[in-house]
């Protein structure tokens, strides 16, 4: 029998054999796309190996493979400094830019430079920081001098090394201090995962891969980040102290990759401008098929000597450019059109498409607007058409392909009656309406948007359940969904096919239910503007809501003003004013809100009261430069989620609109901002990059 010391001695050893051999795992997996071993291998030794440091906790490690999982949840995100700031990259969007941006380059050093052309992957960007080779920070670019520290999540995801090491014999001395630039993102396999998993819960689906990954590195739960296996691809560096002396981009790739760091496998060394403009354009048609979303090719300068000749601008380096493609297109067929009714009643037609992949997800539907869009299109059914995400996220039909015609499409005919009441349909212009108050297919689309995140925001109620609480009678009113019977919600059952074509049978359960009570319970406190927005009101939107919040003291006060009354509020047109006033007036909309009321709803105005509060800082707020401006949202961004973002300029006195017209004061723009940036540009309005933006909050 071994002593005590003896058995800690050979645990010691299988100990660092375990870590070893899953440390290299995971560089053959994320770095060299070799894999050592399958999953379940993977994880077998990986919990020998927690079994272990929790038998011997004397010999734990930081930067062991078992401090990825378990991390404690957080309270918040603490702001850290880049020591070198995180500055942005320029765009161009054809080749007479690009090329242009190579003269100047060739210029300002006098001859023409080498290139490095990698994909741009749409990701987050993040620095890590490296002390003696062991991660010591994790940082998002936030304003590219100031971001949030992620590590806690950042140490959860299996492609980041917690410990770099030296692979092979030539490998490159590790510097002291390391800063490294790159991207998380989420695989589109990955994502596709998450969201057939989420479909079978009847949840509502992620919107795109970008954003689910800024989701997981803002959670406050390192678990998600580590349960979502999201992916890093080092791209740039910031501090460099000691270790390898490296002379320029490529040789940096090198050292990375011989140090465990994972790198773009598809980056290309050019010796000339022709060689970099050969590899955009080759690009271009293999970007769809990547395994990572992709929204352009970056190039850069290789010679870090002539990087720091170039310098850079205030926003910008001027040694490197990302080449921008435009939105990526497919073509499929079209197999039926479905016409959904809204909650207003307007009939929307919906296009099935066969199956195909667009910018890393998989598109079957898309909306065709209305009847007249359909007609101006010459859109049939059987038709080969394309397709394209408008910025990369909402599918659309772009028109048919009339050259490949056969002769066997059919016309895309209107509906007669409303496909869930049988009403016959009334057409105003180019829309078709249903004109039943009680067309239960309607009731079923005001009931989601009243729970909407922008509206009540009650949480765990989706399509599916909805569905079942209108068929069981148990939700007849939006009142009813603030006095829900437990055991019969919980008692629900429905079968669900879900996109994949799997059938499952699934039971609503308790647990399920009082998350949605105490959601409800929540919601009846949101005050008179969401409540406003939720009813579903013609013309009125949530900025109109907060502006008749901020004008009336309760929806008593509210229901006796006149439509004049509230056309002389802030942009409140005659057709606005008195379709609120009309709508306020009707005896179903008086009984559904006395009905909310009997069950605690608050009608009184937050923002009315808010202001009385904080009269006092009036003095300090008028000097504030989003006050009383007008201010469009577009784009993504990496630090701010856009309804707390809108919630925010509002608190600042700037009102927050979806269009952008003459009297638009500022455009905020993030990633992907589309159409709205050109328009922005041609009426001369003000943009705000994501970096001015947290400067003026923080300023």
């Amino acid at each position: 029998m071994p002593n005590k010391a003896s058995g800690e001695s050979s645990s010691e050893e299988t100990i660092a054999r375990l870590r070893d051999l899953l440390n290299r795992a995971n560089t053959a997996y994320f770095v060299d796309a070799t894999p050592l071993m399958p999953d379940t291998e993977y994880d077998r030794l990986l919990r020998e190996l927690v079994a272990l440091e929790v038998q011997f906790p004397q010999l734990a490690d930081p930067t062991s493979p078992s401090q990825r999982v378990g991390g404690k949840p957080i309270d918040g995100f603490t702001q850290v400094a880049h020591r070198i700031a995180m500055q942005s990259i320029d765009n161009t969007y054809d080749l007479a830019g690009f090329q242009a941006w190579y003269r100047r380059c060739e210029k300002g050093i006098g001859h023409a430079p080498i290139l490095v052309a990698d994909p741009k992957i749409d990701g987050v960007a993040v620095s890590l920081r490296y002390v003696r080779g062991r991660l010591d920070c994790a940082v998002t670019r936030g304003d590219g001098t100031t971001g949030d520290d992620v590590t806690s999540n950042v140490r959860a995801i299996r492609a980041i090394p917690l410990r770099l090491h030296g692979r092979a014999a030539a490998a490159a001395p590790i510097p002291e201090i390391l800063e490294v630039r790159g991207e998380i993102y989420m695989p589109n396999e990955e994502f596709e995962r998450i969201n057939a998993q989420r479909d079978e819960r009847d949840e509502p689906l992620l919107a795109n891969a970008r954003n689910a990954t800024a989701g997981s590195l803002k959670s406050l739960d390192p678990a998600v980040a580590g349960s979502r296996r999201l992916a890093f691809i080092a791209h740039g560096r910031g501090e460099w102290v000691g270790g390898a002396q490296v002379t320029g981009h490529w040789e940096f790739l090198a050292a990375l990759r011989s140090w465990g760091i994972p790198v773009n496998q598809l980056a290309l060394r050019c010796a000339t401008v022709e060689e970099a403009v050969g590899a955009i354009e080759a690009f271009a048609t293999r970007r769809g098929k990547l395994p990572f979303g992709v929204d352009g090719m970056v190039v850069r300068v290789d010679d870090f000597a002539a990087q720091e000749l170039l310098g850079a601008t205030g926003k910008s380096p001027r040694w490197i450019v990302a080449f921008k493609y435009p939105p990526e297109r497919a073509t499929t067929i079209l197999v039926k059109v479905d016409w959904q009714v809204g909650k207003g009643g307007t009939l929307t037609p919906r296009a099935t498409m066969e199956p195909v992949v667009i910018s890393g997800s998989t598109v079957a539907h898309a909306t065709l607007h209305n009847l007249e869009e359909i007609r101006a299109k010459d859109i049939r059914l059987g038709d080969l058409v394309e397709v394209e995400k408008a910025g990369e996220v909402i599918p659309q039909v772009i028109g048919p392909v009339v050259a490949k015609r056969s002769g066997s499409e059919r016309p895309i005919e209107p509906p007669t009656h409303c496909p869930s009441c049988g009403e016959g349909v009334v057409q105003e212009g180019p829309k078709l309406f249903c004109p039943n108050a009680n067309c239960a297919g309607q009731f079923r689309e005001r009931l989601r948007w009243f729970v909407g995140r922008d509206q009540m925001s009650i949480d765990g109620i989706g399509e599916r359940l909805i569905d079942q609480l209108v068929d069981a009678k148990i939700v007849a009113h939006f009142a009813d969904l603030f006095r829900l019977p437990r055991e019969q919600v919980a008692s629900l059952e429905s079968e669900s096919v879900t996109k994949s074509g799997k059938v499952s049978q699934r039971r609503v359960g308790e647990k399920t239910v009082d998350s949605i009570i105490a959601s409800a319970d929540a919601a009846r406190s949101r005050g008179l503007a969401r409540v406003l927005a939720a009813l579903g009101i013609r013309h009125l939107g949530i900025a109109a809501a907060k502006t008749l919040a901020r004008a009336y003291t309760d929806i008593e006060a509210l229901m006796a003003a006149s439509a004049a009354d509230l056309e002389a509020l802030p942009d409140f047109g005659s057709i606005t004013a008195e379709s609120i006033a009309h709508d306020l007036a009707q005896p179903a909309m008086r009984e559904t809100i006395q009905l909310l009321k009997d069950v605690g709803v608050d009608f009184s105005s937050r923002e009315l009261n808010t202001a009385a509060r904080d009269g006092a800082g009036d003095a300090v707020r008028a000097s504030d430069p989003l006050r009383g401006k007008t201010v469009v949202i577009t784009g993504t961004f990496v630090d701010f989620e856009r309804r707390a973002l809108t919630e925010l300029l509002e608190g600042r006195g700037a009102k927050v609109t979806g269009t952008v017209s003459a009297r638009t004061h500022i455009l905020i723009a993030g990633e992907a901002a589309g159409s709205k940036l050109q328009r922005a540009r041609e009426l001369g309005v003000e943009i705000w990059d994501e970096a001015r933006l947290r400067s003026t909050i923080n300023g």
